[in-house]
């Protein structure tokens, strides 16, 4: 099968080659998926993208025309997709269900760990031989609140790493996961409660209508004074201009996050030759008790390796003319 890797970036090319193994003839190209980068697709059988490229119907069109028949994404979010459209124009689309719960959420315990703790700012004062601990305090861990939003699988590893640390779990789902209730005594309620009584809050749930800006404004006026945000999940789901002024407020006391809702024009790029055209982004980015990673919280070597394997797997099936139970077509 010919496949064209969109979004390919340097790290994970030698992971897909080797999942590959010579089976597929795979073509890496640097560009994002979008309408003008569609024609690109011409005389491959299938495509593969990545979260920050899009998928429209218009697109889906064009990739119609071009005879791409599959579309397998490198990521578990698949919103950037209208799996609708897919459907009809029967092209059939997988994703990559679960690479390492626990690639996502130890990444979010090292943004707390690091915001808490303050260790970039105290890094760079060692850095320049200055040892002065003023502003530098912290707090401990050891029995504060943890509000968990969202125990699926990430949700339910961070749920077990912030109970070693021994603190008290609340948890808000569409779900209750008994095993996190007998394992960890997790306390589900509803979010608006979760946010009354939670020191910290972690996000992981998918992006979807319910989810979009789920912590906006007047969410954000429920939480308890001096609440520190961790959002490892989808940048959407909070509403940044809320945080910013959460923030400037006091009611938030420190707000860290790998994902950004504008985030398409910004991450996996290198921008430091100019000044980002994201003035919300460059308001946030400027705020001390402020701590940003570049959604590479999935960059494990575990995880990488999952994503490829998990995209070549697809691939096969279709390649063979059986389903994959990763198709997410099937249902719509």
């Amino acid at each position: 099968m010919k496949v064209l890797i969109y979004s390919a970036k340097d790290f994970e090319i030698p992971y897909l080659e080797n999942a590959n193994n010579g089976k597929h003839k795979l073509t890496f190209i640097k560009d994002a998926l979008t309408s003008k980068t569609a024609i690109k697709a011409l005389g491959y059988d299938a495509i593969s993208i990545f979260s920050a490229d899009e998928c429209s119907f218009m697109i889906l069109e064009k990739l119609k025309d071009f005879n791409v028949k599959y579309i397998t994404l490198r990521s578990t979010g698949y919103d950037n997709v209208n799996l609708r459209s897919a459907a009809r124009l029967n092209i059939k689309v997988a994703n990559v269900p679960a690479y390492s719960p626990y690639a996502i959420a130890e990444h979010a315990v090292a943004l707390l760990l690091a915001l808490n703790r303050k260790l970039i700012a105290s890094n760079s004062r060692v850095k320049q031989f200055n040892f002065n601990l003023n502003h530098l305090i912290g707090f401990d861990l050891n029995g504060k609140t943890i509000g968990v939003v969202g125990t699926g699988k990430i949700g339910s590893v961070m749920s077990k790493i912030m109970h070693g640390f021994g603190c008290n779990l609340l948890g808000f789902d569409i779900e209750e996961n008994q095993c996190l209730i007998n394992d960890f005594n997790i306390k589900y309620m509803s979010l608006i409660e979760l946010c009354k009584q939670a020191d910290i809050i972690s996000l992981h749930v998918p992006l979807n209508s319910d989810t979009h800006h789920l912590i906006d404004r007047n969410l954000i006026e429920q939480m308890k004074p001096g609440v520190v945000i961790i959002n490892t999940a989808r940048g959407l789901i909070v509403d940044t201009e809320a945080i910013i002024e959460g923030l400037e407020n006091k009611t938030i006391s420190a707000f860290a996050m790998d994902v950004y809702e504008n985030e398409k024009n910004l991450f996996f790029k290198d921008l430091s030759y100019k000044m980002p055209e994201d003035n919300l982004f460059i308001k946030l980015n400027a705020i001390p008790n402020v701590l940003i990673t570049g959604h590479h919280a999935f960059l494990t070597i575990e995880a990488l390796t999952n994503i490829a394997e998990t995209t070549i797997y697809n691939l096969d099936c279709w390649n063979d003319g059986t389903d994959t139970e990763n198709e997410l077509t099937e249902t719509i």
